[in-house]
């Protein structure tokens, strides 16, 4: 058989596969039998991106907040831009914000080697944010599988969903509402920041200029305040990054102990507890004493993120970064 009747079979083979899995329910074990393998070879591969750099494991966990908000998980965020559609990641959320994609392509690949056109990118996002959970000392669990990777991207979807570090609590509780998702996920969910680091342009407004006084937020300690106030200095650097608590590199609750004491890093954080709503408030508060209760409810938090879907048409990409049609003309070029 020619390399051109390879590509054409192999593309074929790809839209039986994705017709047959449009019509299953997202369940647990999903790969069990098509590519046993799968969940192994992305917490081998989370492992060792997290071993080179303890940051991609806050970074690729984010990943899955970024894709699933904007028309549901379905790695719409991992598309790169192309001449007729401008893509997700160049968004005002994540543009210099949003890393890691490399990791994701790393899991790919392994996945490729195993079960060639098996594992949809939209789910490696979904294992590998759990993964980098639970590798980071945070709960484990077991993810519903069984997305399907879409077709097309939308920066200005992006641009009018994600919520700015500057959201008070009462924009914050409006966004989860759109999503049937209750206070206490957005609070639990929030302590996804219990790892991971932020940038000084993130916050100097907060230092320096908070709703437009001139003045910095009076919600933040006051010795905590003189810390960032060094890290981020007026018309320093805003690509210097600070842990979001004080142990960046841990899940655990200690962001939400931060946020009580007026610690923390982003105004979106510290509004849940300083913002003049009791209902977040109250949660954080519990949070802060009760780790245990704060791991269960990040676990159910995540579950209901991760049901979110477009319903649009779909497929399971071979490279996360293109549709299976570009790639296809791609490869034909190449033969």
């Amino acid at each position: 058989m020619s390399q051109l009747h390879l590509l054409l079979f192999f593309s074929s083979s790809l839209c039986f596969f994705s017709l047959l899995t449009s019509a299953s329910q997202l369940r647990q074990g999903f790969y069990s039998e098509i590519c046993p393998e799968a969940e192994s070879i992305v917490r081998d591969v989370m492992s060792k991106a997290m071993a080179r750099e303890t940051r991609n494991a806050a970074s690729v966990m984010r990943l899955q907040f970024h894709d699933c908000f904007v028309n549901g998980c379905d790695a719409s965020l991992l598309l790169d831009d192309t001449p007729t559609m401008l893509g997700e990641k160049e968004s005002l959320s994540n543009i210099d914000s949003l890393r890691s994609y490399e990791v994701i392509d790393e899991i790919k690949s392994a996945l490729e080697r195993a079960c060639p056109g098996v594992v949809s990118c939209a789910d490696i996002i979904i294992i590998a944010a759990r993964d980098a959970v639970a590798l980071s000392g945070g709960p484990n669990w077991e993810v519903k599988l069984g997305r399907l990777d879409s077709l097309t991207a939308s920066q200005e979807d992006s641009n009018n969903i994600m919520p700015s570090p500057r959201a008070n609590v009462t924009a914050l509780i409006d966004l989860f509402r759109r999503f049937n998702l209750s206070i206490t996920d957005l609070v639990a969910l929030s302590g996804s920041h219990s790892i991971g680091e932020g940038r000084c342009f993130s916050i100097v407004f907060r230092l320096y200029n908070q709703s437009g006084t001139g003045l910095p937020d009076p919600a933040i300690e006051p010795g905590f305040r003189e810390r960032l106030d060094a890290l981020c200095p007026p018309g320093g650097d805003g690509n210097v990054t600070g842990g979001l608590d004080l142990t960046p590199i841990v899940f655990d609750n200690r962001y939400f102990k931060d946020l009580v004491r007026g610690w923390g890093f982003l105004n979106s954080d510290q509004t849940l507890y300083s913002g003049g709503d009791r209902r977040t408030s109250e949660v954080v508060w519990r949070f802060s004493q009760d780790e245990a209760r704060f791991f269960k409810a990040f676990v159910e938090g995540m579950v209901r993120l991760g049901d979110l879907s477009s319903g649009r048409p779909g497929e399971v990409r071979r490279n996360c970064r293109v549709v299976n049609e570009q790639r296809l003309e791609e490869m034909l070029l190449e033969v």
